[in-house]
């Protein structure tokens, strides 16, 4: 089998797994325990994540609150300052973008339904986003604006340094999904003037089940109202007995990110370009989206008249997607190139191809030779 389909799940780093398994057996203790000694180290283990977690993006450890995934942490970013007292005589309005993650959107939804008023920008045919369209909308009432760092079905990259500019200005709160980007890109919270950022760390080649948001502490400091209650752990943002062995592999997989992501882009990146070139050869194959900025991980590629779903029958020995994962669950086609307004046939013929840490030229090669006979 050859996968690609990073964008979906990545495999487990073996160094990874090396961190997390003493914390299975041997050091199985509860980080809230802190009135015995295995408490206390499990505790120890988790502030050391955190602060891996946190170098990665420049962030203060205390900033990183430790969730499920990137679907709660982007539920708790929209849902925590608009529930939070701090904010009840701000503004009812939140701002996002057609192109995101479901975590998102739904989210929104919700929030309509709560009383909020919600903007969806759209895009254009590259699923760029309209800056100044961006500014037309933020008013007086904008208590949030949530653009997600980069597209998991295109691999675009929004401008989020400016948008963060932008936003600060106006004095609204700025969130930004990074689920596809940590890791794979240089974030600095402070320069990109982000106030919270989604993350997990399955998307890294580490464990599923555990993700993080970042909250800013100040300039400004970030209220929040707590989705889940019970404990006030994570300073009574998120209570809950931690995943230890999940946040230690989360942690281990920023450091290796932190220590090696810009060779290992610039490596997957080339074996994209590599599988791109031999796919748009192909009569009527079109990209979807911008060519840059783009993860150096990501391809969406259409093939002409074919239904990308038939070609996946044809390929068992390929692991690739039409759409995101969340999307797929429920059979639903792409609301991304929706969004991005191709036509029908267009997006029916359109697969995503994402690369990860231990793809090999091979298997690119392979790869397209498969895709290629698969067409005629």
């Amino acid at each position: 089998m050859i996968y690609l389909d990073h964008n979906a799940t990545t495999p487990l780093d073996p160094r990874v797994l090396a961190a997390m398994q003493p914390y299975f057996l041997e050091e199985f203790g509860n980080a809230a325990s802190l009135q015995h000694a295995p408490g206390r180290r499990a505790a120890e283990a988790v502030e050391r994540a955190r602060a891996q977690v946190a170098g990665l993006i420049g962030a203060d450890p205390r900033e990183i609150v430790f969730v499920s995934g990137a679907t709660e942490s982007c539920n708790l970013a929209l849902f925590g300052p608009a529930l939070a007292p701090a904010y009840a005589r701000k503004q009812r309005h939140v701002v996002t973008v057609a192109t995101e993650h479901p975590a998102v959107l739904d989210s929104c939804r919700a929030l309509e339904r709560r009383g909020f008023r919600v903007t969806v920008l759209p895009v254009d045919g590259e699923g760029r986003l309209d800056l100044d369209r961006l500014d037309a909308v933020v008013t007086p009432e904008t208590l949030l604006v949530s653009v997600m760092h980069a597209n998991n079905e295109t691999g675009l990259i929004h401008p989020i340094e400016e948008i963060g500019r932008r936003v600060r200005e106006r004095g609204v709160l700025f969130h930004t999904d990074a689920t596809q980007s940590f890791g794979k890109l240089s974030i600095d919270v402070n320069g990109q003037n982000l106030d919270l950022l989604s993350c997990s760390a399955h998307k890294l080649h580490g464990p599923k089940g555990v993700g993080a948001l970042y909250v800013r502490r100040k300039g400004p400091r970030v209220r929040l109202d707590p989705l889940i209650y019970g404990g006030g752990h994570e300073r009574g943002r998120r209570s809950g007995t931690l995943n230890v062995p999940g946040i230690v592999g989360f942690g281990a997989a920023a450091e290796i990110c932190a220590e090696e992501q810009t060779a290992e882009q610039a490596r997957i990146g080339d074996l994209r370009d590599r599988l791109e070139a031999r796919l748009l050869a192909s009569p009527g194959a079109r990209r979807n989206g911008a060519r840059e900025p783009r993860l150096p991980n990501t391809l969406n590629v259409s093939l002409g008249t074919h239904d990308a779903g038939d070609l996946m029958q044809k390929l068992p020995a390929l692991a690739i997607a039409t759409a995101s994962a969340c999307t797929s669950a429920t059979l639903q086609p792409s609301h991304v190139l929706g969004a991005m307004r191709l036509d029908e046939a267009r997006i029916r013929s359109s697969l995503r191809l994402s690369l990860g840490r231990f793809t090999t030229e091979q298997e690119i090669d392979q790869a397209a030779t498969l895709l290629l006979q698969a067409l005629t």
